[in-house]
């Protein structure tokens, strides 16, 4: 069982930039795929990025291509993602998880992912 815990959200003006981290234990990170999603209040929770095992092939929504990038390093059992030209849209709680199933990375949606974090808040606002 893998266990997810993000952090670095926080409060960041429009434009601005923020890193999340997802640290993760207890499971072969290096062999998941792993995603990020976000929810916003009242919406569903959507896909944003992902990568596969090995961190060389990245996936994003269009939403946040060109602002966001995903990484990941499997020594240090680690999924980060920069978020550079924050727009108050992207206000939402930020979730990692992992897919035993796409170690690809490829095809990711919320109902397919094995394991999660308990999310990180990024409110963007002036």
């Amino acid at each position: 069982q893998v266990q997810l815990v993000e952090s670095g959200g926080g409060l960041v003006q429009p434009g601005g930039s923020l890193r999340l981290s997802c640290a993760a234990s207890g499971g072969a990170f290096s062999s998941y795929g792993m995603g990020w999603f976000r929810q916003a209040p009242g919406k569903a929770r959507e896909f944003i990025a992902a990568i596969d095992w090995s961190g060389g092939t990245p996936f994003y929504a269009d939403s946040v291509k060109g602002r966001f990038t995903i990484s990941r390093d499997n020594a240090k059992n680690t999924l980060y993602l920069q978020m550079n030209s924050l727009k108050a849209e992207d206000t939402a709680v930020y979730y990692c998880a992992a897919d035993s199933k796409r170690p690809d990375g490829m095809g990711m949606n919320p109902d397919g992912m094995d394991y999660w974090g308990k999310g990180t808040l990024v409110t963007v606002s002036s």
